[in-house]
């Protein structure tokens, strides 16, 4: 049978059908238009071995004698014993392509099992993977395990993940790819602060602009597994999978189950050609949320200017105080309020008040209405925050609904039945059941339709642990229910913008992107922690989806103390806010802020829509990242990429901690266009800014720091810069403008 062959942006794609399945046998460089004879290239048939070539799967089985981790994994119970059709023979009963997309049916007649397969190879070069397993047998079929998985290249030697923890999400760890299977498991219930958003394989020391790279995510807010599983034979597969409780999916006669997709990137040029991958799936989303540069605009929405209550005033809510905060940030310049936890009955702290959500008429005898109608007044929406999946034992709902709490008894609560232990003095709420999933519906819908709300901080403080709908495990049922919610919410109310936020960033994946309109990447306002939270959230999220926020001069979190300048750059980079007492800012301080608020505004546009750029350097403290505008394709023919006076990108150099060396020396500035002639600035901070003499320690500044410099994208590339020396936790932000 002829392949199938997917080719998109420098990838391709394909599927050998010779074996009586379908196998994957290529998946990274373009491979051009001609592929030769693939039988004639198969593999030997080694000793001590099955005596004919193993396949590797789309879904590698042991019925084709594969040795390594199998992608379907269940078994029917037939009379009552269970374990029987533990052991699939799929093989392709149909397989179609057409423009990107390619989808495989294989089936077992005998076992009674079909999975129908879509791939999609997307326009800038992301793949997209998902199986739907169907149940033709007329028992019940126990589904343990459905994986998504792709094979990778013989030089592929080194793994890259990430873990973290609460207000520390996000960081990388590497190791060497060695024989066998390496696992990541999230049991949270939810993505989880610790989930590696990414799961890379590539060549040894791949970096940020170098090496090849083979990279997956699994969009799924749930439970998962991520894992490498390379086997004696020299082959390495990488992917992903739901992970399942006991009997959680039980497909009856006829029934179906779908995996939850799997996004993939190759990339011959580093972390940074996976990103672009990326960006460019969720830019050409039909409901992304994307400002369009300037010479298109109109046609998307400017990101606002966010101003959080919660390190202002935390629970104490204050209608005359919340006006003040309120006028304060209007003259600053924001263009979003956004009243944090605490508004609603009985919510003094975190103790009560969860699943009651009614305005509290003794905190607002008037309703939201006077606040709303102030923040509006000023020229800025309004925004609230929620947390519709928890409750507090001390409220009215559970008072009146105990049965609504989730438990891993099948006893209702208030007949005895046992609950998981607190998390942040709360519970989870069982959406799977239907009344009181319609409750919490009704209830923001109504909040929704009552008030003049354009924004929902939609939070999800706590693990789901031992979760159960009336005694069987039901993460997989509630992580549908919670997406439904979502969907439903935002079907009823299509112009309100909801953020993921999950105890700052432990709910970010794919899955809940698609219904939400940007993420809190971490609690943790601590600008020296964000650069390395934000810089490996924006692996996979693109910057306008990344809420990044200037908190107060010392963080509430780690208690370090930064200047005005690092905060405000640390938060450039992503969706810009606040979450300060602002009313405190005053003088060159707040002059200052509200420049920088401007340099925002002014540039949002290339920060939300250009390429990202992410240097390699050798000296660990120094960071230089930064977004390149795309080129003027209508200007090639005179030789230009980009308008002269066109911004062609912005940079911020870091300085994370104390450097071996005496200086910085030249920095090589990546990405520009090598033709093309460019001035580079530095435009914050300045001479003009309070922080301008602690940001840089020397004796003379390089010449261009006040003056300017013009050269070349090549010379920027090959020769660099001579970068100011910064002070341990500085930064300064380099804008390259087209000449």
């Amino acid at each position: 049978m002829n392949p199938l062959h997917l080719r998109s942006a420098g990838t391709s794609l394909v599927l050998s059908l010779d074996s009586g399945e379908a196998e994957v046998i290529h998946w990274g460089a373009d491979l051009g238009e001609t592929l030769p004879d693939l039988v004639l290239l198969g593999e030997p048939v080694a000793h001590s071995a099955i005596d004919t070539r193993v396949p590797a799967g789309l879904l590698p089985q042991a019925s084709s004698s594969w040795r390594g981790r199998p992608a379907l994994r269940g078994h029917r119970s037939v009379d009552g014993v269970p374990g029987f059709d533990f052991s699939a023979r799929l093989r392709v009963t149909d397989a179609s392509a057409q423009g990107s997309t390619a989808v495989v049916v294989q089936s077992d007649a005998d076992a009674g099992i079909t999975v129908t397969s879509t791939l999609t190879l997307h326009p800038g070069g992301l793949l997209e993977l998902r199986h739907t397993v169907r149940n033709d047998g007329a028992s019940d079929f126990t589904l343990d395990e459905l994986a998504t998985v792709l094979p990778i290249g013989a030089d592929a030697t080194e793994l890259l993940d990430l873990t973290g923890r609460w207000c520390r999400e996000r960081h990388p760890q590497r190791s060497p790819l060695h024989q066998g299977t390496w696992v990541r498991s999230g049991r949270h219930g939810r993505t989880g602060h610790d989930s590696s958003l990414l799961f890379a394989a590539g060549t040894a020391g791949f970096g940020n602009r170098h090496g090849k790279v083979w990279a997956t995510h699994l969009a799924w807010s749930g439970n998962h597994e991520q894992f490498a599983d390379s086997l004696a034979d020299g082959r390495t597969m990488i992917g992903g999978s739901e992970l399942l409780g006991p009997a959680e999916v039980v497909l009856g006669a006829g029934a179906e189950y779908s995996t939850p997709a799997l996004f993939a990137a190759y990339s011959e040029s580093g972390l940074d050609g996976i990103s672009e991958a990326f960006y460019s799936w969720f830019r050409n989303r039909p409901h992304h949320v994307l400002p369009t540069p300037a010479a298109n605009a109109g046609a998307g929405k400017a990101r606002p200017v966010v101003l959080n209550t919660w390190e202002a005033v935390y629970f104490d809510h204050n209608l005359d105080t919340l006006i003040e905060l309120a006028d304060s940030a209007a003259d600053l310049g924001v263009e979003r309020f956004v009243l944090d936890d605490g508004w609603f009955r009985g919510r003094r702290d975190d103790r009560a008040g969860l699943g009651d959500w009614y305005i509290d008429e003794t905190l607002w005898p008037n309703g939201l209405t006077p606040l709303i109608d102030a923040v509006t007044s000023r020229g800025m929406e309004f925004g609230l925050w929620v947390e519709p999946e928890m409750i507090n034992l001390d409220s009215d709902t559970a008072r009146a609904h105990p049965d609504w709490i989730v438990g891993p008894s099948a006893l209702a609560h208030k007949d005895g039945g046992r609950l998981p232990m607190e998390w942040r003095n709360q519970h989870i709420i069982d959406l799977v059941n239907p009344e009181a999933w319609q409750y919490i519906f009704n209830r923001i819908h109504a909040l929704l339709s009552e008030n003049n709300i354009s924004y929902l901080k939609w939070d999800q403080n706590r693990d789901l642990l031992e979760h159960g709908h009336q005694g069987r495990p039901s993460v997989h049922a509630q992580t549908l229910a919670a997406y439904r919610l979502f969907d439903e919410l935002r079907a009823a109310h299509p112009g309100v913008e909801i953020e993921s936020c999950s105890s700052g960033g432990a709910r970010v994946d794919l899955g809940i992107l698609e219904r939400t309109d940007r993420i809190w990447a971490s609690d943790c306002n601590d600008a020296l922690e964000r650069q390395t939270i934000q810089r490996w959230t924006g692996l996979v999220v693109p910057p306008e989806l990344v809420g990044g926020h200037v908190g107060p001069t010392t963080s509430h979190t780690t208690a370090r103390t930064h200047d005005l300048s690092f905060r405000a750059i640390t938060a450039l980079f992503g969706h810009f806010g606040m979450e300060w007492d602002v009313r405190q800012v005053t003088g060159t301080e707040r002059e200052e802020l509200k420049r920088f608020i401007g340099l925002y505004k002014e540039h949002r546009g290339l920060i939300h829509s250009g390429t990202m750029v992410r240097a390699d350097l050798s000296d660990p403290t120094l960071m230089l990242h930064g977004v390149v505008a795309a080129p003027d394709t209508s200007r090639e023919e005179a030789g230009a990429t980009l308008e002269p006076g066109t911004t062609a990108a912005l940079f911020a150099l870091v300085s994370t901690g104390t450097s071996f060396a005496e200086q910085i020396g030249r920095v090589a500035i990546p990405g520009l266009a090598p033709d093309q002639q460019f001035r580079v600035d530095a435009i914050f901070p300045t001479a003009d800014d309070a922080d301008y003499a602690h940001t840089f320690t020397q004796v003379q500044p390089p010449l261009w720091l006040k003056g300017g410099a013009e050269a070349s994208g090549r010379f920027f590339a090959e020769v660099g810069l001579a970068m100011p020396n910064l002070n341990p936790e500085h930064a300064v932000v380099l804008k390259f403008t087209a000449v």
